[in-house]
């Protein structure tokens, strides 16, 4: 028996599309701007401050390898929400995981470095980083459930790429504030951040997420549940263990759903976390220091800019994606997507051969094929699974395909990378060889957009 009282019965007012849209929106706008703050600093910052001094490449991967961990955790945070989710409502959950994401953010803006506390640094980013992705396993999902259903008819996929438009917004905005802070703190040595922005410039982005969460707390605690939930309550089909319900009755959904994302979430770090280590690298071998692989060679503002570009196609065709999805299916506009990224791995070399052009080409076609690939999910995973198991079971498939696609997708990008001794030719396969993956999943599953999103 669920302790959720329906908001119908205490007369409290439906959700306007207004207020499900911003509520989507705005909440993973700040949590995925957390996670990039991390996800940039994991590369500017943490090599430098939160490891030992040595091997270049080592460090790096090290960070990148407590940026993987919190991939981890987003399983387990997707069970545990979910289980909350679907048990006592979309609202209160969702308030938690934002206060969760929020404080651990904070508090790695405070951490001790290497060099004060020894080991015990890195111990603290590992415990904080985990707890960041406890939060993010359970805010996607209840964000997606938020705006597909309190949907109109014909309107899903509309709805749910707004959850979706959060994560190039929170890069914008990431990524933008430490651009200003570097340029504000500049370095004379490009390949390294200021000493003023080693030893405090990089805090402030942490610290500046506190003021975010005040503002997507009030905006999510003015939300009423959906009537999918209530429904759910009236009817009395609330599950007493939604985890164990959703293996037993829709285990293929899950397995399905997590190949369905695989290749987004592999596109996804490539083109965010990967790709700013590669293309702030020194191109000559002779500049390079112990066991560093050589690279694009851009200066850490110029390439942040490129990028930023590149993630604006990549919010404008995330909102595109929805029309499509919603015209002609999300199986079919997946498909078509899905083999477009696999040609885009393959096409990595010749496009950045051509210098500047073909870099920028490079980024605008990657996040472009990342919207489009990531827009239909806000609505396809929800769909999946019916409305007593859906915050776990959306949340589970999303978040099992993190620890498959990018908890590791740095890490093998940066092995592959060295492999090729600067190439990323095989960076660009590996991608490919996931979308193979992907699309293999979707030419097995069915069409979703026509299911009854209150059964």
């Amino acid at each position: 028996m669920s302790s959720y009282t329906s908001s119908a019965a205490a007369g409290a007012p439906a959700n306007s599309r207004a207020r499900v849209l911003l509520a989507s929106l705005v909440g993973t706008t700040i949590e995925f701007y957390d996670f990039y703050v991390y996800a940039t600093a994991a590369v500017l910052v943490f090599p430098h401050l939160f490891f030992p001094k040595g091997n270049d490449t080592t460090a790096l991967l090290a960070s990148f390898a407590v940026f993987g961990a919190a991939m981890v955790a987003r399983p387990l945070g997707a069970i545990f929400f979910g289980h909350l989710g679907d048990k006592r409502g979309r609202k209160a959950t969702l308030v938690g995981a934002l206060l969760t994401m929020g404080i651990a953010t904070f508090l790695i803006g405070c951490l001790p470095t290497y060099s004060s506390v020894g080991w015990f640094a890195p111990f603290l980013l590992v415990i904080l980083r985990l707890a960041q992705g406890f939060a993010l396993g359970g805010e996607w999902s209840g964000a997606a459930l938020v705006a597909t259903e309190n949907a109109p008819k014909g309107k899903r996929a509309v709805f749910g790429t707004f959850p979706q438009l959060g994560a190039p917004i929170g890069f914008i905005l990431a990524n933008g504030l430490f651009l200003i802070i570097a340029a504000l703190m500049p370095s004379a040595d490009p390949s390294r951040p200021s000493d003023a922005f080693l030893d405090w410039g990089w805090r402030i982005p942490f610290l500046f997420s506190a003021v975010m969460v005040i503002v997507g707390l009030w905006v999510r605690l003015n939300l009423v549940e959906s009537t999918a939930f209530e429904k759910t309550v009236k009817t009395g089909q609330v599950k007493k263990l939604p985890l164990v319900s959703v293996f037993k009755t829709h285990g293929r959904q899950l397995v399905l759903g997590t190949f369905y994302m695989l290749a987004t979430y592999v596109l996804f770090y490539l083109m965010t976390t990967f790709s700013l280590s590669y293309g702030r690298a020194p191109v000559d071998p002779a500049v390079l220091k112990p066991g560093a692989v050589p690279g694009l060679g851009y200066e850490y503002n110029t390439f942040v800019l490129m990028m930023i570009v590149g993630v604006v196609f990549f919010g404008i065709f995330t909102f595109l994606s929805g029309p499509w999805a919603d015209k002609w299916g999300r199986r079919k506009t997946l498909i078509v997507v899905t083999l477009a990224i696999i040609v885009f791995g393959l096409s990595w070399v010749p496009l950045l051969s051509l210098g500047s052009v073909g870099v920028m080409a490079w980024l605008i076609l990657g996040f472009s094929l990342m919207g489009m690939t990531f827009g239909p999910m806000g609505a396809l995973l929800p769909e999946l699974f019916p409305s007593n198991v859906r915050y776990t079971g959306s949340g589970i498939s999303y978040n099992v395909s993190s620890i498959l696609g990018a908890a590791v997708a740095p890490f093998i990008a940066v092995a592959l990378w060295s492999y090729g001794a600067g190439s990323p030719f095989w960076v660009g396969v590996y991608l490919s060889a996931m979308g193979v993956l992907t699309l293999i999943a979707l030419v097995m599953g069915e069409e979703t957009k026509n299911v009854d999103i209150e059964a």
